[in-house]
């Protein structure tokens, strides 16, 4: 009884104390997301923001998506799009309008950067981390603005990013249904999310069997179908649309195939030029194409991977947020598109890895964030359209850091054992 008694008051106490950490963290990050808005970090010559309320004008003036206006983007995300808008001021005037949106934009993104910082609070607690490793994960989170720059005032991932989390930190407490309708709904705004699945999946079948997971599958489909179904009806064109424009993208610039090829320009004098469309600048140079097609491969290998080694251990929480986490690196690292807003994908889910690994994984995490914010925004044409010699190694070097996330996130990290003095015997740990 006394034993049980103790134990409460110490699952009382650390309840207090990542509490306390979770508060911390926030007030970290809104000290952060204000400070990025000024000095030369407000110098952002390339932000979405204007695109995203030009959909949400649209909307407002009663065009439907995907069958009076094209958009990229999956259904879900038009809620990040529109919600802004429905406070503007009726003012009259572009400029007044824009202002407001994007203050309504900003403080969407920053609630859901908060929530995402409560969520990895509960993993955090679930994981059962020690204060300091608490304290450096929640830390790092708040001061994420800090370390990617203004890329995240004008980019909606945020959004996505919170309820992927949401889905998997669900998964892990044992809210499994919940956890899967959240992934749905996050791949239906986004759709990196859905690497998530069948990590999930495996989750699901190891601890509650085929049944549930059925079940768990009904409820993902079942969001996934809900925003999509009603825009298949009307405008089965404009969504295929939306999902070819994506997968028919060319080698980005930002890719690890295009800075290796950029390399080689500086290195040997390989011819190279800067094409832009689908939404970005992309790489014509030769063998561009197979490299993009041999870095969808690679992507669909290290997915597979991952999946494996997951399903072939122990299916412990440790173990479900490092494949999460490897399964959203592998996607970014390896992908034939790699877009600066791509980072921000990655930070909530390798900040909740433990143990020394942690150490590793969050500082290839931030030198990843450095280095793109080194370039980005305020030196990308000169990359982009001139391939800088700086600003080129720094997107190869941030490249080669995810790279090396990956595999740290895989590889075992396990402590070498003290030799033994010659002529001592071994010790039989099992004491038998």
């Amino acid at each position: 009884m006394l034993s049980k008694q103790r134990e409460l008051i110490r699952a009382e106490a650390r309840a207090r104390s990542m509490l306390l950490m979770a508060c911390i963290a926030g007030v970290l990050f809104l000290a952060a997301w204000s400070t990025i808005h000024h000095g030369f970090y407000s110098k952002q010559p390339r932000v979405d923001t204007p695109i995203y309320q030009h959909y949400a004008d649209l909307v407002r003036a009663g065009d439907v998506p995907y069958r009076d206006f094209s958009i990229e983007y999956p259904p879900g995300a038009l809620f990040a799009f529109v919600f802004p808008a429905l406070k503007n001021s009726p003012t009259p005037g572009p400029n007044h309008v824009r202002a407001d949106y994007r203050r309504n934009f900003e403080l969407l993104m920053s609630l859901c950067a908060l929530a995402s910082i409560a969520l990895a609070a509960v993993a955090l607690r679930r994981l059962r981390a020690s204060n300091g490793q608490a304290a450096a994960a929640l830390s790092l989170l708040g001061l994420a603005p800090l370390l990617l720059g203004p890329v995240m005032l004008s980019r909606f991932d945020l959004w996505p990013v919170m309820l992927a989390l949401s889905g998997l930190v669900a998964i892990l407490v044992g809210r499994e249904r919940v956890g899967f309708g959240a992934l749905g709904l996050a791949t239906a705004t986004k759709i990196f999310p859905g690497v998530l699945l069948p990590v999930g999946c495996i989750w699901v079948w190891k601890h509650s069997g085929r049944r549930e997971l059925a079940i768990c599958l009904g409820a993902f489909f079942a969001v996934l179908a809900a925003c999509f179904a009603p825009f298949l009806i009307i405008a089965p064109h404009g969504i295929w649309h939306s999902i070819s424009v994506q997968l028919s993208r060319p080698l980005q610039v930002e890719s690890l195939g295009a800075a290796s090829l950029v390399a080689l320009h500086h290195l040997f004098g390989l011819s190279i030029s800067t094409v832009s469309g689908s939404g970005s600048e992309n790489l014509a140079a030769s063998g561009a194409g197979p490299i993009a097609t041999l870095q969808t491969v690679i992507q669909a290998v290290a997915l597979l991977a991952t999946w494996i080694w997951f399903a072939r251990g122990e299916a412990t929480g440790e173990r479900l947020v490092r494949a999460g986490a490897a399964s959203v690196v592998a996607f970014v690292a390896f992908g034939k598109v790699l877009s600066p807003q791509f980072m921000i994908w990655l930070i909530p889910f390798v900040l909740l890895v433990r143990g020394r690994r942690s150490i590793v994984s969050s500082g290839l995490l931030v030198a990843s964030l450095v280095l793109t914010q080194l370039w980005f925004p305020y030196r990308y044409r000169e990359y982009a359209f001139h391939y800088a010699s700086w600003p080129s190694a720094f997107v190869l070097l941030r490249d080669v850091a995810l790279v090396a996330l990956f595999v740290t996130l895989l590889t075992g990290m396990r402590r070498r054992k003290p030799e033994l003095p010659a002529g001592q015997p071994a010790v039989n740990q099992s004491g038998i």
